[in-house]
Formats: structure tokens, C-alpha cells, sequence
């Protein structure tokens, strides 16, 4: 259908949005009485109670988390902005009390649909892991024999030739087995998720009292817009006592007239949302206020109160309605900001409106001031910005780690601006009203600068976490999503392995093996004291709350934690979303540095896990966090291998290939359920192949750190307008690994092995499909010759005049790697030739 204008958009998808809302009501009016069920769900630290539902292999204990007992609580198919089925869960009625409550037929029949379909997809994921099984352990038995065959008759070089092939490929099963591991992991606790309901929110939140809470945003350098949508979405979390900080790390003194710029706008925006939301903040705690002077006063009229809270909830929906009606769309971000943050409370409010102004509709006194303090926290939220770097006492260090630790370290005291000879320190001082005072929060969570929160997101982890038998979860968090609905292909096809990341990592949860994500979380602060370490570097003490040895902190904070018996939980909905690079110049730098630091991390990791009992929990969650930290270089490493070496013909066998198709099926699967296309398969496979170099390249600066001791600087994520221009010998790497491909083919054929000649051929249009999809052959010669083709006499020149540099030992370790490359293609290539 079409609309003429953004206002007639929005009111479509309000109308629609009614909609569904009243069909629901009706639905529910005409199911009449509800029964209780028979248990509650609950919580436990550590050991954790398998539910009673049929569903086979629901031996394993999930991560601090107790499983419901109840055979359903509430589950449907829902349907995600991107289109398609994604498995969610819906929320469940409860009683008085706080129990689940039966829906009737229909939505019992919805929910024992939902359990078969969990039950299909776990069968099904069980039957493509026996037949992963089996295909690797009839590869064994082919490759083991020949192996040792051709050691005993003295072929030393197929000998080692066959063991290295078995090695390659023994690990990519590997991977294939977590993976499928992590999904019926998955199954399982989507199937058997409880979400607290509205009302049990409601009251924990505004009767019971929620504990402070501060939402810490890290920025640097980033665009006005990207930071506002950033901070209003925190500021617009349902959530009474909380505070958002924007930390800006930008040089106080800009060197150029457009990061000045920039850094004015950072430093305006938290005031610019603060004036956004005080009129409306104003108008009710007003109407709080007169509510609460009335009660006092003992004079309230019941019928009266609903109609002005119906009005007040009115005046809420309106309010909403009008950013979204205003909000500029241009691009999918703006529209999915729209779509999830600024309509559902607008529905929401304006159906609770409705109900109000139902003269049979009538609250008691105690639930009117609830709903008075509910709207008088709506838009009362402290904004304010922090720069760490115009203190001399505080870390300068280039990361968003102790970006992060400089202002932990203040929450709950009194500072004072002391000027000295060496610059402005930050000094502790006693209560005063001339102090700055930072108040002290039970949580904290820490959202990148480009990442989106969805309205309910503080009030669900807060509330999972101060549950009777929680108390030793340190972190929880919803790893995030791809914004959907992205225009460019590189930046959907990274979107889609995000997504897919998303659910491995709710499968890790099940094992007992969750890692912190960094772009969003929900913070313990007891936790983080726990494993605070005070340092002193020249006359300045930093405390370090996040370890900053790596790039990858959240991964090393989570080795921390667990060391100090602390746990992590991925809560199974989507509730925070993130931006995707949208060029391929983005994604290397983001790409690039997941896989720097893994290695640095393994022998802390091995150490955790030598000293725990041994016992089958531990040795699958083992398995899972050396392979988190292992596998983006490892599993690059055996594929190129797989790529350039022709091994001996030999070596072939059906079962390889076999070992991987249940992945591929599997994959494609997900792929299909969370909203994307079939055919993205094969793009998802271009880009793992295109990922090659760049996360080779990140695991040799893990080397180079290790070798050298020189901490990597944390290389942040570009969010530009423009394109970002990629390394030039990342643009080579890649094109060299088309004729490389090539070559292999031609040895291949040469020997007989056909079979592999079509794999190498396939992967050679693989890698013509890379630079037409994704990194642009325009584009790729710009980042090699510059924006003029270097036949230029003005280009040659302007190249010419670049200073020469004295290679570092970084650079020596990247060109010894490159020669090595050669030299392995260059040998393999001879000796094949001369067979």
C-alpha cells in the first residue's frame, strides 16, 4: 500500500498496531476465566533443576538461571522486523499472586504447537549431529591408515602431508559440533522461557523500589546523530533512578576545525534530549505531586482519578506519537528507531488510556499511585557527559576499557577540579555543595555509542537479576542484533552472521559458557569490585575495573569473573541492536579486532579451567570457551590452507564433504528463521572467505603483542558518512588469493583430483563474487592507487612525495608472514608439478 507522506505512514502502522491490540482483548474477554498452573518459575545460582518437559537431552544446567517446570509458558512464532520466523517468546498471563495463569484453548493449543515445533528442530539438530558423527569417524578411518601406511613405506612427505590434512579438517568439525551443540542449546531455553509479566514489573519497579542504576555511553569521535538515538534510547528506558552518561574521548583540544565541531555537539547533546523530555517530565511529577497532596489530604474521588489518568496517558501516547510523526527517516536505522523504540510505547500507553476510560474499569488507591509514579519516572532522567582526558590523575590510555574504568572509579564520591603546574587533576573531597558529586549505582550498563536499547530492556535484566538466588550473576545482557532492513549487501551479509552470533551465544548460556558481549550489558557493580585492581602508573593511580591487556576486554573481564565465581546469563530476547559496518573498509577494522587478543587470552583461560573439578559440565563448557578464543585465526588458517595447498590426491575422500553438510544445513536453517533469504547462504559463505586475511591479520597482532609486549590500540569502529578507505595490502591479499585458487585448480586437474579442482574453481568465483558484492573493484582500486588512478602525473607525484618509513617490528612481522605464504604456495605448487 502507499502513503503520501511520513505522517500518513505512521498512522497507518498505529492504526494497525490498535489493531491487533483489540483483537487481542477481544480474544482474551471471550476466553472468559483462566485457571492457574501448577508451578512458578524460579531461580538458583548454580545448581539448576532440569524441566519436567519431554524434550530429550535436558540433562546439561544452564548458566546460573533455574529452568520452569511448566510444559509451556507462553511461546510463539513471532516475526521479526527483517521478515521471516525467529523464535520469541510471548508473555504469559499471571494471577494475583505473581503465578502463570492457563490460557485457553486456543493459546494452550499455541503453546503445545510451539513445544513440537522446539521438539522437531532439536530431533533434527540431534540427527545432523549422529550424522556428523558418523561421517568423521568414517573420515578417521579412511585418512588414519593411509597416514600411518605411508609413514611405515617411508613416504614421509604424504605422511605429513595426511596428518596436517586431518588436523585442518578435524578442526572445522570441531566447530561444526559446538555449533550444533549451541543450537539445541538454544531450543531448549527459548522453549522453557518465562518472562516476568507486565504487572510483576510494574510492581517490582515502582512498589517495591528498583536500585539505582546508570547507563554508561563510551563515545569517540562519533557523529551528533548516531550519539543522540544512542542516548535517547537509554533515556527512554522504563526504568525509575537512572542516570545516563556520555563519556566522550575525544581530545579536548581538536586538531581540526570538523572534530571541533563534532566534539560541541557531543558535549550538547545529553542537554539538547534533556530539554526534549522536561516538558513533558515537568507536567508529571506536577501531576504526581497534586496526586500525592490530595492523598494526604484524604479527599480523593475515585472516578475522578481514573479520568485524569486516562488523560495523562493520553497525553503520554500523543507525546510519542509526535516524535515518531516528526522523527526524520534517512536510512533504515532512523526508520527501526521509529518502528521499536518510539511506537510500542505509544500503543502501549494509549491502549492503557482506553482501559482507564472504561467506566467498569476502576483501580484502588494503592494501584492509581503506582500508575502516578510509573508516568512521573517516565521522562525524569539525568543526563550529563564525562571527558576523563581533561584530568591529568585520570587514564588517557586510547581504549573504551578505561574510558569506562575512569568513571567507575568515581561513582559514589565527591571530586573537586584542582588546577596544578602539570594540569587539572580530579581530587576526592568531602560532601559539599560545591563537590561534584557522582552518585553510586547497584548496576551499571554500558551500550556503545552506536547501539539501541528497546524500552523494556533495563527493567528485564534488572528485574532477572535481583531474584531470590541471583545474586551471583555478575553480568546480564541480550547480545545484540543487526538493525534490519540494511540498503547495502556487505553490510546485511554481516548483519546476518551477527544475528547468527546471537543465537550460539544464548546456546553458550545453556553450557554454562557465556561470554560477555561488550556492546551492551547490564553490569553488577559488587562483581566489578570484586575484580578491581589498583595500579600505578609514574605519580597517577588508575583502578582497573576492565582489563585493557587485549582489545577484546569483555572477553577477558568474563575469564575474571568466572575465576572469582561470579556468573553471566544471556537473556533469550532480542531487546538491544547494534549498527553493521556498512563498507568493507568498517567491517575489517571491527572484524579485525575480534580476532586480535583470543590468543593472549588462552593461557589465562586453560588456568581456570585446570583448576576446576573435572567433571562433563565442565569439560563442554571447556570445549566451548577454547573454542570462542581460538577459532576465528584457527578456523581462517585451516581454510585457506584448505584453499591454496593441492594436497595428494589421496587424501580425498566422500566423507569430507559429508562431515559438513548437516552444518550447512543447519546454518541456511537459521538463516531462513531469523528473517533472511536462502540464497544468503552463499553470501554468508563469500564472506567468511573474504574475512581470511583480515582475521589472520588479528591473530598475528596477537602474536606481535606477545612477542614484542606492546599493547595493540584499540581500533574503534568507523560510523562516517564516507566510505572508509581500506589497507592497501588487506585489497592485495585478497586479490591474491584468486590466482592462488587458480593455480590449485590447474594442479588439481594436472593430478586427477577433479573433485578438488571444482572446489578450488568454485572458491575462485567465490572470490570474483567478493569484489563485485562487497568490496567493489572501484572501490578496491581507490584504497591500492588512491582516488586517482596512479598513472596520474598529479597522483604519481602526490604518492612520490609521501615520506619514507622505517619499518616497525609490527610491519616485519606482517611481511615475514606474507613471504611465508608465498613460499608454502610456491613449494606445495613445485612439488606437485614435479609429481
Amino acid at each position: 500500500m502507499y502513503f503520501d507522506s511520513r505522517e500518513d505512514q505512521v498512522e497507518a502502522r498505529l492504526i494497525q498496531l490498535r489493531q491487533q491490540r483489540q483483537r487481542k482483548q477481544s480474544q482474551a474477554e471471550q476466553r472468559g476465566s483462566r485457571n492457574k498452573l501448577a508451578s512458578t518459575t524460579g531461580y538458583a545460582s548454580d545448581a539448576v533443576k532440569p524441566p519436567s518437559v519431554p524434550i530429550p537431552g535436558m540433562s546439561f544446567m544452564t548458566d546460573a538461571v533455574k529452568t520452569p517446570i511448566v510444559p509451556m509458558p507462553g511461546m510463539s512464532l513471532m516475526t521479526p522486523p527483517s521478515g521471516g520466523n525467529v523464535y520469541a517468546p510471548t508473555h504469559m498471563s499471571r494471577g494475583p499472586a505473581g503465578k502463570p495463569v492457563k490460557e485457553a484453548t486456543s493459546c494452550s493449543s499455541l503453546r503445545q504447537t510451539f513445544v513440537q515445533r522446539m521438539l522437531n528442530e532439536i530431533r533434527l539438530t540431534q540427527l545432523m549431529l549422529a550424522m556428523t558423527l558418523i561421517a568423521s569417524i568414517l573420515f578417521l578411518k579412511w585418512e588414519v591408515p593411509l597416514g600411518l601406511g605411508a609413514f611405515s613405506t617411508g613416504k614421509y612427505w604424504l605422511a605429513l602431508e595426511d596428518g596436517v590434512f586431518v588436523g585442518i579438517v578435524g578442526f572445522l568439525i570441531y566447530g561444526n559440533l559446538i555449533y550444533q551443540l549451541t543450537r539445541i542449546g538454544y531450543l531448549k531455553r527459548i522453549a522453557t522461557h518465562t518472562p516476568a509479566n507486565p504487572q510483576e514489573l510494574e510492581d517490582f519497579l515502582y512498589k517495591q523500589g528498583a536500585p539505582p542504576l546508570a547507563i554508561l555511553v563510551p563515545s569517540y569521535k562519533e557523529d551528533v546523530q548516531v550519539i543522540t538515538q544512542t542516548l535517547l534510547s537509554a533515556a527512554l528506558q522504563e526504568y525509575p533512578h537512572r542516570r545516563v552518561v556520555l563519556l566522550i574521548d575525544d581530545p579536548p583540544s581538536p586538531g581540526n576545525w570538523e572534530e571541533s565541531m563534532k566534539l560541541i555537539a557531543a558535549r550538547n547533546a545529553p542537554s539538547q534530549i534533556h530539554l526534549l523530555l522536561s516538558e513533558q517530565d515537568n507536567r508529571l511529577r506536577s501531576a504526581w505531586q497534586s496526586f500525592a497532596t490530595r492523598l494526604s489530604q484524604g479527599c480523593l474521588d475515585r472516578a475522578t482519578e481514573m479520568a485524569r489518568l486516562a488523560a495523562l496517558y493520553q497525553e503520554v501516547a500523543q507525546w510519542f506519537k509526535r516524535q515518531a510523526e516528526t522523527y526524520p527517516i534517512r536510512n533504515h536505522t532512523d526508520e527501526f528507531f521509529v518502528q521499536r523504540i518510539l511506537l510500542p510505547p505509544f500503543d502501549e500507553f494509549w491502549l492503557k488510556a482506553q482501559e482507564l476510560q472504561n467506566p467498569q474499569v476502576m483501580l484502588s488507591p494503592q494501584e492509581v499511585e503506582q500508575a502516578y509514579r510509573r508516568l512521573a519516572s517516565l521522562f525524569h532522567v539525568e543526563l550529563s557527559s564525562f571527558e576523563r582526558k581533561n584530568y591529568r590523575n585520570l587514564s588517557h590510555e586510547p581504549n573504551k576499557a578505561m574510558n569506562l574504568n575512569s568513571y567507575m572509579g568515581l561513582l559514589g564520591k565527591s571530586w573537586q577540579e584542582v588546577q596544578k603546574e602539570t594540569g587539572r587533576f580530579l581530587e576526592e573531597v568531602s560532601p559539599s555543595p560545591n563537590a561534584l558529586q557522582i552518585p553510586d549505582a547497584t548496576y551499571l550498563i554500558t551500550l556503545d555509542a552506536d547501539s539501541l536499547l528497546l524500552p523494556k530492556y533495563a527493567q528485564r535484566l534488572v528485574y532477572l537479576l535481583e531474584q531470590p538466588g541471583n545474586e551471583k550473576i555478575a553480568v546480564a545482557q541480550t547480545p545484540y542484533s543487526a538493525i534490519p532492513k540494511a540498503s547495502r549487501l556487505i553490510e546485511r551479509i554481516a548483519g546476518a552472521t551477527t544475528d547468527m552470533q546471537y543465537l550460539i551465544h544464548q546456546g553458550f548460556t545453556y553450557y554454562r559458557a557465556t561470554f560477555w558481549v561488550g556492546a551492551n550489558a547490564v553490569l553488577r557493580k559488587a562483581a566489578l569490585e570484586d575484580i578491581r585492581q589498583t595500579t600505578r602508573e609514574g605519580d597517577v593511580e588508575i583502578t582497573r575495573y576492565i582489563q585493557d591487556r587485549t582489545v577484546i576486554e569483555d572477553t577477558e573481564s568474563t575469564i575474571d569473573l568466572r575465576e572469582k565465581g561470579w556468573h553471566l546469563y544471556n537473556y533469550p530476547e532480542r531487546l538491544a541492536y547494534s549498527a553493521t559496518p556498512p563498507d568493507f573498509g568498517a567491517l575489517l577494522i571491527q572484524r579485525r579486532r575480534w580476532a586480535n587478543g583470543g590468543l593472549l587470552l588462552l593461557p589465562k583461560l586453560l588456568r581456570f579451567l585446570l583448576r576446576r573439578p573435572y567433571r562433563f559440565p565442565t569439560l563442554v563448557e571447556g570445549m566451548i570457551r577454547l573454542h570462542y578464543l581460538v577459532a576465528i585465526g584457527a578456523a581462517s588458517l585451516a581454510t585457506l590452507l584448505l584453499l591454496v595447498w593441492p594436497f595428494d590426491k589421496s587424501l580425498d575422500t566422500i566423507w569430507l564433504p559429508l562431515t559438513a553438510v548437516p552444518y550447512y544445513v543447519l546454518y541456511g536453517r537459521d538463516l531462513v528463521k531469523i528473517g533472511y533469504r536462502k540464497s544468503d547462504l552463499l553470501a554468508v559463505y563469500a564472506l567468511n572467505i573474504m574475512l581470511i586475511p583480515i582475521h589472520l591479520g588479528g591473530a598475528f597482532m596477537s602474536l606481535y603483542q606477545a612477542v614484542a609486549g606492546k599493547k595493540i590500540p584499540f581500533g574503534r569502529t568507523p560510523k562516517v558518512k564516507e566510505r572508509t578507505g581500506a589497507p592497501k595490502r588487506y585489497i592485495l591479499l585478497e586479490f591474491l588469493l584468486l590466482p592462488f585458487c587458480l593455480l590449485t585448480c590447474l594442479i588439481d586437474l594436472q593430478a586427477g583430483s577433479f573433485v578438488r579442482a571444482l572446489y578450488s574453481a568454485g572458491n575462485a568465483l567465490v572470490l570474483l563474487a567478493i569484489f563485485t558484492w562487497f568490496i567493489g573493484w572501484k572501490e578496491s582500486t581507490e584504497d591500492v592507487f588512491g582516488p586517482r588512478v596512479a598513472s596520474h602525473r598529479g597522483a604519481a607525484r602526490a604518492m612520490s612525495a609521501r615520506p619514507n618509513r622505517m619499518l616497525d617490528a609490527k610491519a616485519i612481522i606482517l611481511h615475514v608472514a606474507g613471504l611465508l605464504f608465498l613460499l608454502i604456495t610456491l613449494v606445495s605448487s613445485i612439488h606437485a608439478i614435479a609429481k
